[in-house]
């Protein structure tokens, strides 16, 4: 089995920038025997592909923890085998699942009988952790026992002035020394250019022309720089994580008529749950009785509660309303919606967009070059000028602290990370960077129709007497349908029980295929059906045909009932927009997006919808048709998203530049296309884009500011304006700014 390759996961401990990540990316992969290195900053996580059979977690843990990282094993490895204990992170028994493959049954329930263990952890993991506070981490004993050391100095330099310059080069050396350790641990693993490495240089150059208490001071804030770097990049990778706190943790199960409390991450699918009101959803599933208010609001961002009934989804980490609910579980703890949008986001918080690709190049270039013109500004103008060497090779580690690329480097990925997460909070799911940077760019958007800008559900509109009461042609209708289930059939059944209607017993009720359905009350004959089926029954009037095809000309579907030797009426069924769709649509009007139709459907059915709402409308369409069209699209010089349901429009989906699927949290709307709306709206689509768009600003921002500042401290640098301190406010002050405004991203947004 050794050809066989396997994956580790490791949770990252003090990774804060993506300057962090590349070290440790280039370390683990001169490990023996590793194939592939993934790391995520946004995650605090890295993945490792190496051939099985190697025991590589010992060396991969000497690596990284030589560079200054706390690095822990994760469930999550797979492998066609185990390697032992020693490979750390190749857990495969710490998936979470606990039942018994063979039996589908609950931990301990064997015989009818559960005993709950809810003491016991079982080791799923999505990810998450519990961040310490910022003393309690290494990062901040060690800018405590700095900061101390440079107190002591101070007041010790006051007493004894002679012994300033030691004092303060001990006090320096409190902070230097861990930071010195990991830039000789970088060098070796093949990062010569870290920060470590140009802020050792900085420090122990300016010891040596004499600025021993600057570079002590520039230590410490050096390293408070760090902690802060620390803290954002926690507060960020916080924000998506704590969807796990959503789930409960306990769920109740009812055998012979008893409520037993089992762990909820260990309930296999197709057990049925008892849902209290007032208690969070533990697991996605689809309820089996009961109904109730739902509030959504934690999983799809969907403000107000969405009424449920029997045969309806619910997420894990919903909220039940006012009544009592037992809901069939469809997906496992790992599988639910909120792990995989966790796991979705965190994938694509290692997707790198173009500008991040383009960054992490510049920055290769961007170190060797200012370490270089760092040597020229402090050897040329000595040599050639004969300036004070001493106040040059002080600009010059001046300009290498200046020239430290974290703020740039991490300036793209920080903001991407954040827009992911609060995208995905919003129920908003983009998969990547490029993603994420494509949707600001679109100028066209291509919807289907059917579940897209509709429900997908249709409803009664009109009920029209032909002579009948209104009230009796809809008993009538819906009592023929009480057996089918039919779509239209659901919706005539929908709307007598929304009137209250009593409906009578039918005798011989019988579908006529392609044609209706027709049985008898009190020994009086019923159809419904077609109106061409009706009419070759019985012959419709020329005003009743006339209304039949008004209500056709609407885009309505039309049911003609016939009782006994009459026509009784008519029924007009539609599957209307969705409540937000002409918000949607004209929120993507105004930001320039030309919106277009694609469906499947009659042109009249088409246009009955998309006229209203200012849409061009394309009818009758085949996939590939649908296909051919986002190319012609995208031939004129568009950028174009296709939104639909993730598969009769996956050929168009692929076609164009953002696939965009529509459903609430099922695997195609997740898993299909580029980008998902987990709650199926219309307006979400426009959120994406102003999304997009915000995440742009913010990126341009933060390479301003890191640029920015950078600059404008060389010049004051080399003009003997600015020295050390400033130098390293410039580095650390940046990088802390850049990852602040990023975090704003994860704000929700003042208007939808």
């Amino acid at each position: 089995m050794g050809g066989n390759v396997r994956e580790s996961r490791y949770r990252v401990e003090g990774m804060d920038c993506a300057s962090c990540a590349a070290k440790i990316d280039t370390a683990v992969r001169r490990v023996g025997g590793v194939q592939d290195v993934s790391v995520s900053v946004s995650a605090g996580t890295m993945t490792v592909r190496h051939a099985d059979g190697h025991e590589i977690g010992p060396a991969i843990v000497r690596k990284v923890s030589g560079l200054g990282y706390r690095l822990s094993p994760l469930a999550g490895a797979t492998a066609a085998k185990s390697s032992g204990a020693g490979d750390h992170g190749c857990c495969d028994h710490a998936h979470g699942n606990d039942h018994h493959p063979s039996t589908g049954e609950l931990p301990h329930q064997r015989s009818g009988t559960v005993r709950p263990r809810l003491s016991e952890s079982h080791g799923h993991d999505h990810g998450s952790f519990a961040a310490d506070p910022w003393w309690r981490t290494g990062k901040g004993r060690l800018v405590i026992a700095c900061g101390l050391a440079l107190a002591v100095a101070y007041g010790a330099g006051k007493l004894l002035p002679a012994t300033e310059p030691w004092i303060f080069t001990l006090a320096m050396l409190v902070g230097l020394v861990p930071i010195a350790r990991r830039a000789l641990m970088a060098a070796l693993a093949g990062t010569p250019f870290s920060i470590e490495t140009l802020m050792t240089v900085a420090a122990v150059g300016a010891v040596f022309i004499g600025a021993t208490e600057e570079a002590a001071m520039v230590v410490f804030l050096f390293l408070i720089g760090e902690l802060l770097e620390g803290v954002a990049a926690s507060k960020a990778r916080a924000s998506i994580q704590s969807l796990t706190a959503l789930v409960p943790k306990s769920a109740l199960i009812e055998i012979d008529g008893r409520t037993s409390e089992v762990l909820a991450e260990s309930l296999p699918v197709g057990t049925t749950i008892f849902v209290r009101p007032g208690d969070r959803i533990p697991a996605d599933g689809a309820i089996v009785s009961g109904e109730s208010m739902v509030d959504e609001a934690p999983v799809t961002g969907e403000s107000t509660p969405v009424r449920k009934e029997e045969g309806d989804s619910v997420f894990a980490g919903t909220v039940n309303g006012d009544g009592a609910l037992r809901v069939r579980v469809t997906a496992a703890s790992a599988d639910n919606t909120i792990a995989r949008v966790i796991r979705l986001v965190e994938e694509a918080q290692e997707m790198k967009a173009p500008t991040e690709r383009f960054i992490d190049r510049f920055s290769r270039y961007y170190t060797p070059a200012v370490v270089i013109v760092a040597a020229l500004v402090a050897v040329v103008p000595p040599l050639l000028w004969g300036a004070a060497w001493s106040d040059w090779i002080y600009k010059g580690l001046a300009i290498l602290l200046i020239g430290c690329p974290c703020a740039l480097v991490i300036s793209t990925p920080a903001a991407i990370a954040a827009s992911l997460s609060a995208g995905a909070r919003r129920g908003l799911l983009m998969k990547g960077g490029a993603v994420l940077e494509s949707m600001g760019r679109i100028t066209a958007a291509a919807f289907d129709k059917t579940g897209t800008l509709t429900e997908g559900k249709p409803k009664v509109t009109d009920v029209v007497g032909f002579g009948v009461a209104e009230a009796d042609i809809l008993r009538y209708a819906a009592a023929l349908e009480q057996g089918s289930s039919h779509p239209l059939a659901l919706a005539i059944r929908t709307r007598a029980d929304a009137d209250g209607l009593l409906l009578p017993p039918v005798a011989s009720a019988k579908a006529i295929g392609g044609k209706g359905i027709e049985g008898s009350v009190d020994g009086v004959e019923l159809f419904l059906g077609s109106p061409q089926a009706a009419d070759e029954r019985m012959l419709l009037s020329p005003a009743d045909k006339d209304r039949v095809a008004a209500l056709h000309d609407e885009g309505k579907t039309v049911s003609v009932l016939l009782v006994g030797d009459r026509v009784a009426g008519a029924l007009a069924m539609r599957d209307g927009p969705r409540v937000d769709t002409a918000k949607g649509i004209k929120a993507l009007s105004d930001a320039g997006i030309r919106v277009v139709m694609l469906t499947g459907d009659n042109r009249r059915t088409a246009e009955a919808i998309g006229r209203p709402l200012g849409m061009e409308v394309h009818a009758g369409l085949l996939p590939e048709d649908k296909q051919r069209i986002v190319a012609t699209l995208k031939a004129e010089g568009l950028k174009v998203a296709k939104i639909g349901d993730g598969i009769n429009d996956a050929p168009a989906l692929a076609a164009a530049d953002v696939g965009i699927a529509m459903g609430g949290g099922t695997d195609v709307a997740l898993e299909t296309a580029d980008a998902a709306s987990l709650h199926a709206r219309v307006s979400d689509i426009a959120a994406m884009v102003r999304l997009s768009r915000a995440t742009m600003r913010n990126i341009h921002q933060n390479i301003g500011m890191a640029l920015g500042l950078k600059a404008v401290f060389l010049v004051t640098t080399v003009a003997g304006v600015t020295g050390l301190w400033p130098a390293i406010l410039a580095d650390t002050g940046a990088t802390v700014l850049v990852t602040i405004n990023a975090l704003r991203l994860l704000q929700p947004p003042s208007s939808t």
